[in-house]
């Protein structure tokens, strides 16, 4: 296992390096990374590192959300509320319809594995977005118009929507049936999330009024933050918990109470390894035989549903203050997918679904082509599409 990690570190951290020289983003290095080195290549990594995956991969969630909470100002995101609310469901509901109305055509999918596959699809990445537009929001780019929080926010909000519909297409899949109470967990795990995560804030504030070292509130605040996570697993027969969003309100509250400056600081510094780990294993997780069964249909299946995404997205921003170029930056930055495909694309197969390895061919190919489309669209765009607010001195 060691050898594993050094090899996860050292050959992230020079690709990643390689990449970021070519003007490219490092996420494209870290990912090739992870797509030689896993068991689907060279298969150098050892087993028991890729049995705890979606636990490291978890871990690395976590703490870029703390420091996306720590980073968000609330005064900002209340400018963009509405916009920030639609960006959470609309674009995700036009990319599924765009695979409902397309994939029978082009992959010979019935309408329902269709639903299925444009479920595991329509999520974006939080793990490409989420250090961008904390970044921006750094730089103060962006953040006149609140850009970057609403996008943080909306991003943060589209998996929760996503993976319900993904266990509602599911069901019907296997001929079951799917209850109004299955949909009405989406606003309730959201509540609920938000309230858990400032009552955990509140009782860390208390808490860190002692004068504590911040390397152990640090440590204080992660461990809280797993307690949140778990609270999703071991509250879901009674009630729906956003364990996800319960982490951003608990970091907003902290922040909320005077604590962010330190905190911010040395959650930065964690987040460097954690985005090696995190995008090193979501590459491994790419089984490039699948990839090379998908076709060109499936390829211009991908492209479809992202311009009916697009056609959300722009939804979205109708009646705001966006100007054009802000408006396509929205687009872009709502374009890669990555972590969430990479923990429900292989599901359908594993339950034993007919459209199974289509789905997952799919989600591997989405990946490759839209995590570094989006990463590179972001870093590119940035500086000439947004508005650097200028720091009074």
């Amino acid at each position: 296992m060691l050898i594993s990690l050094a090899l996860i570190f050292l050959v992230g951290l020079f690709m990643a390096d390689i990449f970021n020289a070519l003007k490219l983003p490092k996420i494209i290095g870290m990912l090739l990374t992870g797509i030689v080195t896993g068991p689907f290549v060279l298969d150098l990594l050892d087993p028991s590192v890729l049995e705890i995956s979606s636990e490291l991969r978890r871990i690395a969630l976590i703490i870029i959300l703390i420091k996306a909470g720590l980073s968000l100002n609330l005064s900002d995101l209340k400018k963009v509320g509405r916009p920030a609310l639609m960006m959470s469901f609309v674009p995700a509901c036009l990319e599924i319809t765009g695979y409902v109305i397309f994939a029978p055509l082009l992959l010979g999918l019935t309408r329902t594995e269709s639903a299925v596959m444009g479920a595991v699809l329509s999520a974006v990445s939080p793990a490409v977005v989420v250090p961008r537009m904390v970044s921006l929001i750094e730089e103060k780019t962006g953040t006149k118009k609140g850009i970057p929080q609403m996008i943080l926010a909306g991003a943060s909000c589209d998996d929760i929507f996503v993976i319900v519909l993904f266990s509602a297409f599911v069901t019907m899949e296997q001929g079951g049936t799917i209850n109004i109470s299955d949909f009405l967990d989406i606003p309730v795990s959201m509540i609920t999330g938000v309230v858990l995560g400032i009552t955990a804030g509140i009782i860390l504030s208390i808490i860190f009024k002692v004068k504590t070292a911040s390397v152990i509130k640090t440590v204080i605040m992660l461990s809280v933050a797993f307690m949140l996570i778990t609270a999703e697993d071991a509250l879901k027969k009674y009630i729906a918990v956003s364990g996800l969003i319960a982490v951003v309100a608990m970091a907003c509250t902290v922040k909320i109470k005077g604590h962010s400056v330190e905190l911010s600081e040395k959650f930065g510094k964690l987040w460097i390894p954690s985005e090696i780990m995190l995008f090193v294993l979501v590459g491994a997780t790419v089984d490039i035989r699948y990839t090379m069964t998908a076709g060109i249909n499936a390829v211009i299946m991908i492209f479809i549903a992202l311009l009916f995404r697009t056609v959300g997205v722009l939804l979205c921003t109708v009646r705001t203050k966006l100007n054009t170029k802000e408006r396509l930056f929205c687009v872009i930055a709502y374009l890669p997918k990555a972590t969430v495909q990479a923990a429900i694309g292989s599901v359908p197969l594993s339950l034993g679904l007919p459209c199974g390895k289509i789905v997952l061919s799919v989600a591997v190919l989405a990946i490759i082509i839209t995590a570094p489309l989006g990463g590179v669209g972001i870093d590119m765009t940035k500086g000439r599409f947004l508005e650097k607010e200028q720091i009074q001195k």
